[in-house]
This record gives C-alpha cells, structure tokens and sequence, in this order.
C-alpha cells in the first residue's frame, strides 16, 4: 500500500513522542501490506474498526489516540484523514 503522507505520521509523532513507535510499526505494516479488504488489514490489527466504506480507524497507544485512514484498496493506497487524541476524534464528524 503507498501511505499519504509519512509526514502527517512524523507532525504528530513529533509531538507526541509517546507513540512514534506504534505509528512507525503501523507504516512499516501498511507500506508492505497488499490488502485487498478490510478483513485483510483487520488480520493485522484487531482493534481496527471501519467506521464507513473504506474509512477505518486504528486504536494507537492503547486507545489514547486515533489514527483514521481512508483506503483504496484496488489502487493500493491509504491516505490519513485524522491523527489525534482520543478526545479530539470524539468530536469530529466522519
């Protein structure tokens, strides 16, 4: 899968230090991956959840922030939507 962008993952992580590990697996996983549906991806993280379509959102750091990435599974790319606390994901609107 190409991923849109690693800078987005790099912003966040820059100041959240507390999971660039999490967010550097999750790349290294997706950047590799040739998923084809969401039952694929969820075979590699369990806590993933498809909010609508193909928008699915990953649980990092334990649920302490979501990571929501919108996935085009026949072109094979995925493109960050949202990155952010679990708070500020409570109040967006997907």
């Amino acid at each position: 899968m190409r991923v849109f962008s690693r800078s987005t993952l790099r912003d966040f992580y820059e100041k959240h230090e507390d999971c660039k590990e999490q967010l550097l697996t999750w790349y290294k996983i997706t950047t590799k991956a040739n998923w084809k549906s969401f039952n694929d991806v969820k075979k590699y993280f369990n806590s993933v959840d498809c909010i609508k379509n193909n928008l699915l959102v990953f649980n990092i750091k334990g649920n302490n922030y979501r990571l929501v990435v919108d996935f085009n599974f026949k072109l094979q790319w995925a493109f960050i939507t949202f990155i952010g606390t679990h708070t500020e994901y409570d109040k967006k609107k997907f």
